[in-house]
């Protein structure tokens, strides 16, 4: 178990301000991550990578020459905010494009593609590149929807030596194309990960029993087997991933792969050796060339013991790039000329931090009525976070029946800090919509995730509808609910019926929609609707989920409802008693 820390809330924030003042050489902090302190040459394309606190080195380790220019780090197993990346890569860029690449997870894909359309907007073209390479995850006729695990590490590393290169952004980015479509890989567990603060690890596996296929989220196994000897353990994830090629690699024999066995977190390196020996024999009985193999903890899950074994099948350009040297503070190859310090970037690393937040602390005018309108805003917004906190824990259990058990912790990091940022908003003398929006980025920057995005999304809705203008009106609200609700499907891609939030939301919305139609105050409109919602939330428990986390373990949910639906009607009926204090 993760033993010591501090505040839980806090541990991520302070496990990267030690990261950077230990690694000076490499790395320098900014605001969401981390960046080279090291000079890019003017236009070269910037790699920045990202994704959650829990895995290091992944993915502050990884940022240094011959690896990325720089990695947004988000909360323990939760992507990093749209604002957080934004931040990281105006910092990193150089004047030639950036590429984001991140594991292919539904809050990462959300979060990073929202970060590439705020840079399109500041004028820095982007692309982004999702890594998938965990086999267990989907079926290779939907490959695109696999996990991204320790492939993330020959595929960044592919992208960024091709950078440093000089190629340009398109070409980079088929570099990444290339390596990904010939990345696989797969791992087994023997036990779960605690998480900071958690007095019980996030799956558990029965006495002489390993789990396989796991996630490195705390996801557990899409299945169980006897506990294996070392050389079992190799048999079994060689013959896996040989069982599976690339589709322009019909044999094995002749064949060249990059190897990597990767340590989940408390797998010793003694016993990796172990296992790796097997490994390379019986590679070599298959014929293939192993190229500078690697053997350690390269993307980890905390506590988790463990292994994955990637095999990334290598043509001549892809080999180039796997040797060419790398310097980061937790992987280093080769042999690099000395570096520069990046002395005249400054100005863009406060630039990128003055993006991220708000220099001063000031608030757009407000009408008397909409800040009128605000004190019912933050009294809901409270409500909110103390809903939360009270079912957080039953909120981690329904999640870990299907996935990795952290909605509870997620949704508590973000409507505690929405319900903070509001009230320093309101205490600005701020309107209804700028403290709803306030309390979005500050949800979508604390919590991370799937949720982060789409609750962030919800807020800013309701803020954007409800203006600093005018005191809102019943209809006014349910026009700003329903807006939410199809920028949550627009966003997230679900829609009724693939058990998530979206089968809650969007009959609460029509239903509150139509409740105000009918001239019913606020309060009782929503008190409608919020009956609805808690109907539609239970009603998920006979649903297979078709998105997210839990899908591949979609027949373990049937009996339990989706967790996300579950939380958004625990906090319609919650904001239903603000309504009626602030009547």
């Amino acid at each position: 178990m993760t033993r010591l820390f501090n505040d839980p809330a806090a541990f991520a924030d302070e496990a990267l301000e030690g990261f950077t003042a230990a690694h000076r050489r490499w790395v320098r902090p900014v605001t969401g991550g981390v960046v080279r302190a090291t000079a890019t040459p003017a236009g070269e394309v910037a790699v920045v990578i990202g994704g959650g606190s829990g895995h290091y080195p992944a993915f502050s380790g990884l940022v240094g020459r011959g690896l990325a220019h720089g990695a947004a780090v988000g909360n323990v197993f939760a992507s990093p905010s749209a604002r957080q990346i934004h931040s990281v890569a105006t910092a990193a860029h150089a004047g030639g494009g950036v590429l984001l690449m991140y594991g292919n997870y539904a809050g990462d894909v959300l979060h990073f593609g929202q970060a590439a359309e705020r840079l399109a907007a500041d004028g820095v073209e982007t692309r982004t590149f999702a890594v998938a390479d965990d086999i267990s995850s989907a079926g290779p006729e939907e490959s695109a929807k696999r996990r991204g695990i320790a492939g993330d590490l020959p595929v960044f590393k592919a992208a960024a030596a091709a950078a440093e290169q000089g190629l340009p952004l398109e070409e980079v980015l088929r570099v990444a194309e290339r390596a990904g479509a010939r990345t696989r890989s797969f791992g087994i567990a023997f036990s779960g990960c605690t998480l900071p603060g958690a007095d019980h690890p996030l799956f558990t596996v029965p006495e002489a029993r390993m789990a396989v296929g796991l996630g490195i989220h705390g996801e557990p196994g899409i299945g169980e087997e006897a506990l294996p000897t070392a050389d079992e353990a190799a048999r079994l994830l060689v013959e896996t991933l040989l069982k599976e090629l690339p589709e322009d690699v019909a044999d094995p024999a002749g064949e060249r792969a990059a190897v990597i066995l990767n340590g989940l977190g408390s797998v010793k390196y003694e016993e990796l050796f172990v296992v790796y020996r097997r490994v390379a024999a019986l590679l070599g009985d298959a014929g293939v060339e192993i190229v500078d193999p690697e053997v350690g903890e390269l993307v980890t899950s905390f506590d988790m013991a463990g292994i994955s074994l990637t095999l990334t099948w290598l043509d001549d350009r892809l080999e180039e790039l796997w040797r060419a040297p790398a310097d980061t503070p937790a992987y280093r190859k080769g042999a690099l000329d000395a570096a520069e310090p990046d002395l005249d970037r400054a100005s863009v690393t406060a630039a990128a931090q003055d993006i991220a937040v708000p220099a001063a602390p000031v608030v757009p005018a407000a009408s008397d009525a909409s800040r009128g309108a605000a004190d019912t805003v933050l009294a809901a917004l409270d409500a909110v976070a103390r809903v939360v906190d009270a079912h957080a824990d039953e909120l981690g259990r329904i999640d870990a029946v299907a996935g990795d058990g952290d909605h509870g912790i997620g949704m508590r990091r973000g409507s505690t800090a929405a319900h903070r940022a509001a009230a320093d908003a309101h205490g600005l003398g701020a309107g209804a919509g700028t403290v709803l929006t306030r309390a979005a980025d500050a949800w979508a920057d604390k919590a991370g995730g799937t949720s982060g995005a789409l609750w962030g999304t919800i807020l800013r809705s309701l803020g954007t509808a409800l203006g600093d203008r005018d005191a809102p009106d019943a209809a006014r609200v349910a026009e700003g609910v329903t807006d939410a609700s199809a920028a949550v499907r627009r966003l997230g891609g679900a829609e009724v019926g693939d058990k998530t939030m979206v089968d809650v939301l969007v009959p609460f919305a029509d239903a509150l929609a139509a409740a105000t139609a009918e001239g019913l105050s606020l309060a009782d409109a929503w008190d409608r609707a919020a009956t609805t919602a808690t109907a539609a939330a239970a009603g998920t428990a006979d649903l297979l989920p078709r998105r997210g986390r839990a899908r591949p373990h979609a027949e373990r949910s049937l009996g339990t409802p989706d967790a996300g639906a579950h939380s958004l009607a625990l906090i319609t009926r919650a904001v239903h008693g603000a309504l009626l204090d602030h009547h």
